[in-house]
């Protein structure tokens, strides 16, 4: 194994910087040199090491050297057996990962609050979703984690099931233990899948939960950029055992990637990993201080209360502590107002929802980062709140919950519907307000974004309730991929299936 104190595609590409050489290759930029002149002072150090597969350096989607050096050191810092890197997100991992293990007709079994590239992966790969709804936390209203007798019911049920798709933690982040999980997939001789994508710091401190991989997952995709110190766009896929097809995934890569990969963005993989290798549990216990700062202090400005996990909760097992999810519990002001009002202080959050907005920290986060929000929430709280009286038992959240039972019957993942050259397709296509189209079946996917959990997928019946959902977001400026016409308070529906409101795809 190499040393874990080296971070050798990094320091490849930093030798060949202190060379000086000429460039005769791409990028056209040549080191820099060629960056706009306002932009310069802040693209001339970046563009300075975005070089591409020369002598050397290696080359992504066939490593040989410094990066196959660097992925083997990736794995053995995150308990895998072989670590692919990802320069296109936590996306390009989950979409291989999928369309490895499903082909056309396949069930997956899938966690029905999953990330947008999951449903994407199923939809490339021409796989049936088996969804299994997740338990809402009855305190927040936000929709959690699944219960393991509801995956054995899926089992018994689907038996011919491919696998079963996981994400954990949450947007917020809540999970469980992923161990007996693990278990019940591997007696039946089936693989679990993670999303992982706001876990890639688990395992590193005792105050942390354990991380998939040491739960027994076979495959497991990390936003290394999220938790961590890597760049935007990087990200890592882990996989341990025998049951997924590791050329069949190099492969999917090799497509799904592009054939130009960022060297900065890989180098940024390769020192991520080695500073949670060397200094892991230190950096997380100095982004806790950080953390204990904001919960304390929070604790003691009138009106404001915080997310936290009890015992008693039976949704999710354990949360993550770098998430801190707040609101006015006086129910004066919403989500948005509260990001409105911290950004004016600057204070930028990670999203808002209803009535609250997630604070993300990370081990890089500082008491200074905490002084700041708290003396942004003080204020808030002196201008807004101070006369204000706080209600009891207010909800933070009514963000979308799956409206469904535990086990759905198998749902075709079809791709979202299209216009094609004769204009055919949108026949069978009508754009209705959203208040009119309980009882339609969807004709687009449409995803709240953040967290980018679809509300909708193509062909799903439409809910009253979802229905009224989507139009409270709209109304309150929420932003949609997917759709264009969600945030204009219509939605693209299905003309050609009958309506029939208890027809659902859902059991």
């Amino acid at each position: 194994m190499p040393n874990r104190e080296n971070a050798p595609l990094f320091e490849k590409m930093r030798e060949h910087y202190e060379r000086r050489p000429a460039s005769f290759h791409v990028p056209g930029h040549k080191s820099g040199r060629g960056a706009d002149r306002e932009a310069a002072p802040f693209f001339e150090p970046l563009m300075a090491l975005d070089y591409t597969e020369i002598s050397g350096l290696d080359d992504l989607h066939q490593p040989e050297e410094a990066i196959r050096e660097a992925q083997a050191l990736a794995a053995d810092c995150f308990g895998a057996e072989e670590t692919f890197f990802l320069v296109g997100g936590s996306t390009a991992g989950n979409l291989a990962m999928i369309m490895s293990l499903c082909g056309p007709g396949d069930i997956l079994l899938v966690q029905r609050n999953a990330h947008k590239s999951v449903l994407h992966g199923l939809m490339l790969a021409g796989a049936h979703a088996v969804f299994i709804s997740p338990q809402t936390d009855g305190e927040s209203g936000i929709p959690a984690s699944v219960r393991l007798s509801d995956v054995e019911d899926a089992l018994s049920r689907y038996p011919e099931a491919k696998g079963l798709l996981l994400t954990n933690p949450n947007y917020y982040g809540m999970g469980v233990t992923l161990r007996p999980y693990a278990d019940l997939m591997h007696r039946h001789g089936l693989p679990l899948l993670v999303d992982e994508a706001h876990g890639a710091h688990y395992g590193f401190h005792p105050a942390l939960p354990e991380s998939a991989l040491a739960c027994g997952a076979d495959a497991v995709v990390q936003s290394t950029h999220k938790m961590l110190t890597a760049m935007t766009m990087g990200a890592m896929l882990h996989l341990r055992h025998d049951r997924m097809d590791r050329e069949r995934i190099r492969m999917l890569l090799a497509m799904l990637q592009s054939s130009s990969p960022s060297y900065p963005i890989m180098a940024s993989l390769d020192l991520a990993r080695r500073q949670m290798h060397l200094h892991g549990e230190r950096l997380v216990a100095e982004g806790l201080k950080a953390v204990q700062r904001l919960r304390d202090g929070l604790e003691d400005i009138y009106g404001f209360r915080q997310l936290k996990h009890h015992s008693a909760q039976t949704a999710y097992e354990h949360m993550d502590p770098f998430k801190v999810t707040i609101y006015d519990g006086t129910g004066t002001l919403s989500g948005s107002e509260l990001q409105g009002f911290l950004e004016e202080a600057g204070c930028f959050v990670e999203l808002a929802a209803d009535k609250a907005v997630l604070l993300l920290l990370t081990p890089a986060s500082t008491i200074e980062d905490a002084e700041r929000a708290l003396g942004a929430c003080e204020a808030i709280s002196k201008e807004y709140l101070t006369n204000k009286q706080e209600l009891p038992g207010i909800s933070p959240n009514s963000m979308y919950k799956p409206l469904l039972n535990s086990v759905s019957k198998p749902v075709p993942m079809n791709i979202p519907v299209t216009r094609d050259m004769k204009n055919s397709v949108q026949d069978s296509v009508c754009v209705m307000p959203i208040e009119s189209s309980a009882g339609k079946r969807s004709a687009e996917m449409v995803i709240p974004y953040p967290p980018g959990i679809p509300l909708l997928y193509p062909g799903e019946l439409i809910q009253e309730d979802t229905a009224a959902e989507l139009k409270r977001l709209a109304e309150s400026g929420a932003r949609f991929h997917g759709s264009r016409e969600a945030a204009k308070g219509n939605l693209r529906v299905l003309t050609d299936i009958p309506e029939d409101t208890h027809n659902s795809n859902i059991e």
